[in-house]
Order: structure tokens, then C-alpha cells, then sequence
């Protein structure tokens, strides 16, 4: 059995070496560790705490050490990102405990013999440095950057966008953790017994405060393991993705169509609000996910859905003026997510200058399988305008037949055919929604 530090430390290391993902790789190594409740809650605040704060824990380390952090093996470096990480933030940990924890983790992951007596001393004159400077750049986005660990291209995105104040209150929100959004399944159950049965298993369990049907968890451990969620009772879903449904206005006996469904959040919120009568086809192009949306629509006892592997940026001819509905969730740069997935904001920018692309492939694409009459959807989880506005414009300049719909949200009223979500106004993800309608 391993220690909460441990499994932070593979993880990291991990992310260092192959890029591997945070959520996904932690998972793995708390199963491998077979750490409790307690510790794999520790686990992962060191994990995604090194991953929020990674350039102002390299920009303090750069201060101690005399070698480049790039020269330094990667258990190393991470294993020292770690230490100063619960230094500078957690102080519930005595700092001794983090160093000599770091040090036999060294010796431990790193062949290199004076690699330990390395540590020791970096973080050992970390300490007697009592008060330790502020991070400051030659300006306000690289001050910015380096205080909230965005990278600054990233930054200057964002005060372009929010301008300096907004910008750096949605960088304070990119580095907090959200509760679990979980989204009721009316045909299991009601919100109060989902609630009473869920503070049973010693999760806490409290109603969102605007949306319908939704709770805030923390502390329940792994969900999928709670009987709630494998009896079915609900699915894990943001608020602002499950209002791109609410948006769509899908009705009992429709047919809808998910064009980029997994893992299937969109699919099971239209089932729902269908009442689970009509068609909802979930197209992936991955087999490993259409066994996901399976799995899913099977735990939630949502008939209606019928996965589908499908590339939403091929033209499917049976298809054509074949939905009331048709949903594209598109592949986008995931910058509204970052409070989730942190290691996102790392992201490579000259990666994602083809999405746009793929975007607009996507939606012309998809918009032929739409009925005269019905409704097209297009949303993503980033707040980058080109990726957004820029794309829904360009799509209607060259698509006549189809117009922004205003829709009706709760606790935002009516909108203008598209919002655009943002985690330090609205406390959910960042995302964007629009809806278009085809004249009849």
C-alpha cells in the first residue's frame, strides 16, 4: 500500500514525461496504491495543486536551485514542485513532513544517488527563507501569468477578452476546485430522495442554487462506486453543458441527433427532457466511447438512445433532413474546463490554431441532417471567441436558411440565440451555446 504522496508523484511525473492526463492517470495510480477515503483525497489536492500553481512553484524553486529545472530528472522536479507546493499552500502539513517525504521519494524514483541530498538542501533553504517574494513580471499579464500559473499568451487572450480586473478573476477561479455537478434522473427517483440516499454513503449533498434537478457534491470518494449512481439515480454533468440542452427545447417523440455525444451527458440530458420517448442518436468515432455511451444509457434505463459510431465531419446521406434536433458539441481547446483539468492550460497554442477548422467542417456538416423547421445546436467548452461567435457568424453569413433562435434558460432568462458561460460570473465551466433555426 502507498502513500497519498506517492501516487501524486507517479501521476505528476507521468504528465512530465509521456503528457500523459491528470484525471485519468490519477485514477490509475490511487487503484494501484489502494489509498483510502482520506489519502486519495490528499493525492489529489497535490496533484492538481502542482498542476494549477506549476510556474509560480518553478518560479520560487528557479530562486533555490542551481541547475536549470529543465535539466533535472522528472521525478525530481516534481517531487520538489510537490514539496514546495504543500510549503506555500497547505498548512495543515508541517513542512518538515513535506521535505523529508520528498527526499525519500527521490531516492526512491531517482538513480542518481546525490539527487536526495539535492532536495534536501533546495527545500531546507526554501525554509529558512522565511518570507518568500511575490511573484512580479515586467507587466500586468506576466505578472498575471506567473501568479495564477496561465501561460501568457493565454493571459493576454483573456485581458483582451475581460480586461486586467476580469481576467484575473477568472484565473482565481481556473485555480479553485469545483464541487461535482450531479445531474438528476427524474425517471429514478426524485432530487430529496437522491439527496437523503446519497448523504447516506457520506457524500455532501446540497441543491445547486439556481439549476433544477442538480446537486453539489463533495467528499463522496469515487461516485461511480456509490450505488446511487450505479442504480442509475443521476449523471454527472455541468450546469452550462446540461442548459445547452434546455436550450435546444427538445420535446417528447422527437428525433435528435448528438453528433459528437461521448461521453454522452448531452445524449442523456435530451433523453430526459424527452421523457424518454422519441430517437436520440450518440455518434463517437471511437469504439472505446460508443461502449461508454452504452454503458450509460443502460445504468440511466434511457431506451430512447441508440449509439451510433459516427465522424461528425462525414456526411452520413440517409441522414440528410432527417432530425428536429441536431446537437454538435464540437472538439475545441477546452480552456473553459482548466478548473477541472488543469494540466489543459499547457496546451501547445499552435495546436489548437487548426480547430477552428475542424469547427466549421463540423457544423456545415451537421446542419444538412437538420429537418426544415428544426433546430441546430453548436457549443463548446472554451471561451475563445474564434472558436465561438467567430464560428456561428462565419456559418450563417454562408448559410441563409439558418437564423439565431432566442431560448429561455433558468435564473438567465431569455438570450439572444447564444451565451457564453464563464466561471468566475456564472460558476460553472466555461462554455459556449448556440442556437440556430432552420426556416421551414
Amino acid at each position: 500500500m502507498g502513500s497519498a504522496r506517492e501516487a501524486a508523484l507517479i501521476t505528476l511525473t507521468a504528465c512530465e514525461r509521456q503528457g500523459a492526463w491528470s484525471d485519468g492517470y490519477l485514477k490509475k495510480a490511487l487503484r494501484e496504491q489502494e489509498l483510502d477515503k482520506r489519502d486519495a483525497a490528499l493525492a489529489s489536492r497535490l496533484c492538481y495543486g502542482v498542476l494549477q500553481n506549476r510556474l509560480l512553484l518553478d518560479w520560487q524553486l528557479a530562486r533555490f536551485c542551481n541547475k536549470r529545472l529543465e535539466a533535472l530528472d522528472a521525478p525530481v522536479l516534481c517531487g520538489l514542485r510537490a514539496a514546495v507546493y504543500q510549503i506555500l499552500f497547505l498548512d495543515k502539513i508541517p513542512p518538515s513532513a513535506a521535505v523529508n517525504e520528498a527526499v525519500e521519494l527521490t531516492k526512491k524514483y531517482c538513480r542518481n544517488p546525490r539527487a536526495a541530498g539535492m532536495v534536501n538542501g533546495i527545500l531546507r533553504a526554501m525554509l529558512r527563507q522565511k518570507d518568500l517574494p511575490e511573484p512580479e513580471g515586467c507587466d500586468k499579464a506576466e505578472t498575471l501569468s506567473l501568479k495564477y500559473s496561465h501561460p501568457l499568451w493565454l493571459v493576454e487572450e483573456f485581458i483582451d477578452t475581460l480586461g486586467p480586473e476580469g481576467a484575473e478573476r477568472l484565473l482565481e477561479a481556473d485555480n479553485l476546485q469545483p464541487p461535482t455537478a450531479a445531474q438528476i434522473n427524474p425517471l429514478r427517483g426524485t432530487l430529496e430522495k437522491l439527496t437523503e440516499e446519497l448523504r447516506e454513503t457520506g457524500a455532501e449533498a446540497t441543491p445547486h442554487p439556481w439549476m433544477p434537478g442538480c446537486l453539489l457534491l463533495s467528499g463522496g470518494g469515487d461516485l461511480e462506486r456509490l450505488a446511487p449512481f450505479q442504480e442509475g439515480r443521476f449523471y454527472v454533468q455541468d450546469p452550462a453543458a446540461r442548459l445547452a440542452v434546455t436550450a435546444a427545447g427538445v420535446t417528447p417523440g422527437q428525433r435528435v441527433l448528438d453528433c459528437c455525444a461521448a461521453p454522452g451527458g448531452k445524449s442523456f440530458a435530451a433523453a430526459i427532457d424527452m421523457d424518454n420517448q422519441g430517437e436520440v442518436i450518440s455518434c463517437d468515432i471511437h469504439p472505446h466511447k460508443i461502449k461508454l455511451l452504452q454503458a450509460g444509457r443502460d445504468r440511466l434505463g434511457l431506451s430512447v438512445i441508440t449509439p451510433c459510431r459516427q465522424s461528425a465531419a462525414e456526411l452520413r446521406e440517409e441522414w440528410v433532413d432527417g432530425f428536429d434536433t441536431v446537437i454538435t458539441d464540437v472538439p475545441c481547446s477546452g480552456l473553459g474546463i482548466i478548473r477541472k483539468k488543469p494540466d489543459i492550460r499547457y496546451k501547445d497554442p499552435k495546436a489548437l490554431e487548426g480547430l477552428p477548422q475542424v469547427q466549421r467542417g463540423i457544423l456545415s456538416n451537421c446542419a444538412r441532417y437538420v429537418r426544415p423547421g428544426g433546430v441546430l445546436v453548436y457549443s463548446t467548452c472554451t471561451v475563445l471567441r474564434r472558436e465561438n461567435e467567430g464560428i456561428v457568424e462565419e456559418f450563417l453569413a454562408g448559410h441563409p436558411e439558418f437564423a439565431l433562435e432566442p431560448f429561455t434558460l433558468p435564473e438567465f432568462g431569455e438570450q439572444p440565440g447564444r451565451i457564453t458561460f464563464w466561471p468566475h460570473i456564472h460558476g460553472t465551466d466555461g462554455f459556449f451555446v448556440a442556437k440556430l433555426r432552420r426556416k421551414g
